[in-house]
């Protein structure tokens, strides 16, 4: 059992309010780092010295946040309506269990029982009709554990089967695991690494840490969807699960740089890294900003596919993983 990945993505890290995951962060790479701090955001920026000589900034970035919920009110009753935090689709949500609060307080999403849900069976409810319930029965009961404002995240726990691992907060766990390994071997240029706050609400930290690093190059590890999964027979079956690290050519907020791109395949050819693309066009990261700081950024992504991101469960390999953090180390020391 990988017990950091266990740590990472059991904690609880919604958007803007990723204590603890920070936590964890500094806590294992203080030893592999000769500078860290915090900056006004939240922000992790810890300094990888080089040994080579005219050396370039290289940013590693991850982001910390998950998605979850917010607790918006408490009914009388004692349950309690809620908000998300990042993109949920509400068909995932019904029945779901929960961890509520600083306490971490198990609950559950609810709606109304199926035996009283006649004429209604093929509605989709609205988040605004579900609630999460912890049993208690009245308002003040509920407020001695709960206040509004406080976050929930999905109540899901780590597990490895093989080289399968099954989780919550595969996206981005898997990318401030990637820079903690990464950090553990020494390098001709100047690692940054770059943890960011808020990236399920805006890719609201990468344009500060861009903006105080002023890097010369970035890389974004990632958490992205895999498509090997039941769908429809027109839809792209890729990029799928033990094919290695996926490289993002284009997303919605986002063009990789063409020579980059193109340096890096020839790194992974040279190396022999399992490698595949990203559906073009699809999704977002925190590269939609950082390539556009300052006078640009040549800026590339690489991601873990991930069954079921934004869900309560996702499944993942370990090869693919440790691809991405390969990848990632042999880039760094081939760029001059």
């Amino acid at each position: 059992m990988n017990t950091l990945l266990k740590r990472l993505t059991e904690i609880h890290g919604v958007s803007g309010c990723e204590d603890s995951v920070r936590e964890i962060i500094i806590e294992e790479i203080k030893p592999f780092c000769d500078s860290l701090k915090i900056d006004k955001m939240g922000n992790v920026i810890a300094l990888k010295k080089g040994t080579g000589n005219n050396r370039k900034k290289i940013m590693l970035g991850a982001h910390m946040d998950e998605v979850g919920f917010m607790i918006k009110s408490i009914d009388e009753n004692g349950s309690m309506k809620f908000m998300t935090a990042g993109s949920i689709d509400r068909r995932v949500l019904i029945g779901k269990r929960v961890l509520v609060g600083k306490e971490r307080i198990p609950g559950a999403i609810i709606y109304k029982a199926v035996h009283n849900q006649r004429g209604e069976y093929e509605i989709l409810p609205k988040i605004e009709q579900l609630c999460i319930d912890i049993g208690c029965n009245e308002k003040k009961e509920t407020e001695k554990f709960v206040s509004v404002g406080d976050y929930a995240v999905f109540a899901t726990e780590y597990e490895e089967r093989g080289d399968i691992m099954k989780g919550k907060a595969f996206d981005d766990r898997f990318g401030c695991y990637a820079i903690i390994e990464t950090f553990k071997s020494k390098y001709i240029n100047d690692v940054y690494g770059a943890f960011f706050v808020q990236e399920e609400v805006g890719l609201r930290g990468s344009i500060v840490s861009t903006f105080s690093i002023e890097p010369d190059y970035a890389i974004v590890l990632e958490g992205t969807s895999a498509a090997d999964m039941p769908h429809e027979k027109d839809e792209a079956d890729f990029p799928k699960m033990q094919e290695g690290v996926v490289v993002t050519i284009s997303d919605r907020t986002f063009f990789a740089n063409k020579e980059f791109l193109s340096f890096v395949e020839s790194v992974a050819k040279k190396n022999k890294i399992k490698y595949q693309f990203k559906q073009p066009m699809v999704g977002g990261t925190d590269a939609g900003m950082i390539h556009t700081a300052k006078c640009g950024i040549k800026t590339m992504v690489f991601a873990v596919p991930s069954r079921y991101i934004h869900s309560p469960v996702c499944y993942a390999s370990m090869k693919d993983l440790l691809s991405m953090i390969e990848l990632t180390k042999k880039t760094i020391n081939n760029i001059k």
